[in-house]
């Protein structure tokens, strides 16, 4: 099975971006405009898209500040059952760097010395079809959306999400 795998550094503490996984006010500032959700294990998150199509995420885990684990229940065939979480592990820079090489590109545009490393996990899809490859794609849109909304208070949620430089 392919999983859709992502890492993004975000100079913002954990604190913030795991208020805009979890409140309805971040995920529609990020994401998709008209999220319903609450900040509680076992409630159903629904993100709204081109009507009459939405999604609905089931709340499987939270750690504040730490970790936000979603299973797909509703949406497009391909999604019902994948698994999505954000794990966040906050640090200065060179804590960062020392325990992730990987993100050296990354950390050299981090304004400031703190920040926190996103890591992105969308699991559990059945093949590596077309809407895999678009998702995995837009997935990288919303991240950068997300990181956006975390270090200036604008993001690009959708439909904007594949417009650079546009900020709603």
């Amino acid at each position: 099975m392919p999983d859709i795998y992502h890492a993004v550094l975000i100079a913002a503490p954990a604190e913030k971006i795991y208020q805009a996984l979890t409140t309805e006010e971040g995920l529609s500032a990020w994401w998709t405009p008209g999220t319903t959700a609450k900040p509680e294990p076992g409630t159903i998150a629904r993100f709204p898209f081109t009507p009459p199509y939405f999604k609905e995420m089931r709340i499987t885990e939270l750690q504040p500040s730490r970790l936000v684990r979603w299973t797909c229940i509703a949406g497009a065939d391909e999604w019902v059952g994948t698994r999505i979480s954000f794990h966040l592990e906050p640090g200065t820079k060179n804590i960062l760097l020392n325990t992730h090489p990987e993100i050296l590109g990354q950390a050299e545009q981090l304004e400031g010395a703190d920040g926190t490393l996103l890591l992105f996990h969308h699991d559990g899809w059945r093949a590596a079809t077309l809407m895999y490859a678009e998702c995995n794609y837009t997935w990288a849109q919303f991240l950068r959306s997300l990181k956006l909304f975390c270090e200036t208070g604008k993001g690009t949620p959708w439909p904007y999400q594949h417009r650079p430089g546009f900020n709603k």
